[in-house]
């Protein structure tokens, strides 16, 4: 298993990013991506993992959830 970290401009680099990862590789995003409209459904159904920047403790609840998933399944 493996980390990718990407440092995106704009909303719409995630959709790009998310077409050239390596297969079984699941982005990270903002929670707020979610919620704008069609740019959030498209990421909900890709299977991004959104995150809550303003509740820090829920965010890395998240993150280490999914990294214990990775580690247990060996997802990439």
């Amino acid at each position: 298993p493996y980390v990718m970290v990407c440092n995106h401009q704009a909303s719409l680099d995630l959709m790009c990013m998310v077409e050239i990862m390596p297969d079984r590789c699941v982005p990270i995003a903002k929670k707020e991506l979610m919620y704008m409209g069609t740019v959030g459904w498209a990421c909900w159904l890709s299977g991004i993992i959104f995150v809550n920047r303003q509740k820090t403790g829920d965010a890395i609840n998240v993150i280490a959830q999914t990294a214990r998933t990775m580690r247990r399944e060996n997802v990439r």
